[in-house]
């Protein structure tokens, strides 16, 4: 499979610089092609496709590149369905697929595949899942996916009975056709990147369900009791299916009495848990779910969990200045993370919200605010900031950019307040990517004297 064919890779980036790499080895035509200029790439990575005969197309998608010869478009997760290219290959009948996908077919048959997807949490659930059974069970466990190590970057080093923890996005999920995990977890479904999909929520809730549709009886789904979303979504499937719920007893992981169980035995205290918020917990419920299928003593899932700090650029303690606590949240990209962050501190917030205009509605922060003395808005869509603090009478003061608007957090913060850049919008008005803008939110807290 996967051998001496004619293949185009659409975009660059990680997947595609990593699938065109690994296909070349195996005698196939690759032929990349990046709307980019060539100069924004990594010129070492360039390099090395050129060695290995990947022929390179940038700054452009020529008209006439594909034809009936090629036998595959392999696209990055990124690039849109109706994009022209993908178009053309449909009209031509070429199979579009992505670097998961090439990948999964590619999986060595005694490896196991876990799979985590959801809209908020996914990130912290897949990698406080590797590092338990990690913890446990040393290098046979690798972590892929979209938490930045493309699947087939880690086929060559797997080896038998080897165990695969992947994060899986909306994006890597639209051109699924196979692929399944053994173990796949949902951690919650609720409305964010269906501009991706056209306004549908619908479409994008489908498009994640794709992998759980795939699997069999043999296989397990691991579901989030509290989202009715998930559970209405998944209520059909032909897998096995367990659950986990901080509200209620369930089949599967439970919270009750301030104790985690599995099945009705006690795994562990929330005591012992270092990072906040209740979605957090259900994150950890979600991780334990899929270490008890492994069999995991409770002894180590306790030692991982209380070591456990949570993951950079989500809901990240940065540090304690003058007796205010600071939190980078910049992957709180939309409403429902930056509800999710609000929700977990008692303290006064000083909140920044904004950043890229997408019409997101920041009145539906208003049932989780009553903990919020001021408002810092930046970015493309301050002035709306500006105009929603004032509509909730908390004071709100504006400016274009992030270091601009920490002078005045400066000035206005007390002892015991928490500062929180949690923006409920996407960074790309002014950023790259939002790990950039939690780099500089992380660089101001640390410069403060």
């Amino acid at each position: 499979m996967f051998k001496n064919n004619k293949i185009l890779v659409l975009g660059m980036a990680r997947s595609g610089y990593e699938v065109s790499k690994y296909l070349s080895k195996r005698d196939n035509e690759i032929i990349l092609n990046d709307g980019g200029a060539e100069a924004k790439q990594d010129p070492n990575k360039i390099k090395e496709l050129k060695d290995l005969g990947v022929k390179l197309i940038f700054g452009h998608h020529p008209d006439d590149l594909l034809d009936e010869s090629f036998d595959y478009v392999i696209k990055n997760p990124g690039i849109k369905n109706d994009h022209k290219m993908v178009k053309q290959a449909e009209s031509l009948n070429i199979p579009v697929l992505n670097e998961v996908e090439v990948a999964y077919r590619l999986l060595p048959k005694d490896v196991t595949l876990v799979g985590i997807t959801g809209t908020n949490g996914k990130t912290t659930t897949t990698t406080l899942t590797y590092n338990i059974l990690h913890d446990y069970f040393g290098n046979r466990v690798h972590l892929a996916g979209n938490i930045g190590y493309p699947l087939i970057s880690i086929l060559d080093s797997l080896k038998s009975n080897d165990i695969i923890v992947m994060e899986v996005s909306c994006q890597q999920s639209v051109n699924f056709v196979e692929f399944k995990p053994h173990i796949a977890l949902v951690t919650n479904f609720s409305p964010a990147h269906i501009d991706f999909f056209d306004g549908s929520f619908d479409k994008y809730m489908e498009t994640k369900c794709k992998m759980f549709r795939n699997q069999n009886k043999e296989d397990i789904a691991i579901i989030n009791y509290n989202n009715s979303n998930a559970m209405k979504k998944l209520k059909d499937i032909k897998s096995q299916k367990k659950y986990f719920s901080s509200k209620e007893k369930c089949f599967g992981t439970y919270l009750e009495n301030n104790k985690i169980y599995y099945n009705d035995e006690e795994v562990m205290a929330t005591a012992i848990i270092k990072i906040p918020g209740l979605h957090n917990l259900e994150n950890i419920m979600g991780a334990i779910s899929i270490a008890k299928e492994f069999n995991v003593p409770n002894e180590s899932i306790q030692k991982t969990i209380s070591n456990f700090k949570g993951v950079e650029h989500r809901l990240e303690y940065v540090s304690t200045k003058h007796g205010v606590k600071f939190y980078n949240d910049t992957e709180a990209t939309n409403i429902k993370c930056t509800q999710i962050a609000l929700a977990s501190f008692k303290e006064p917030i000083i909140i920044i919200l904004g950043g890229l205009e997408r019409g997101q509605d920041f009145n539906d922060l208003v049932p989780y605010i009553k903990n919020v003395k001021a408002i810092i808005g930046i970015g493309e869509c301050r002035e709306r900031v500006k105009d929603f603090g004032k509509k909730v009478n908390i004071n709100t003061y504006i400016y274009e950019h992030l270091k601009d608007g920490f002078k005045k957090i400066t000035e206005i913060m007390q002892d015991g307040d928490v500062v929180l850049l949690s923006p409920a919008s996407a960074s790309w008005d002014q950023y790259k990517e939002c790990e950039i803008r939690g780099q500089e939110f992380k660089d101001l807290v640390n410069n403060i004297k």
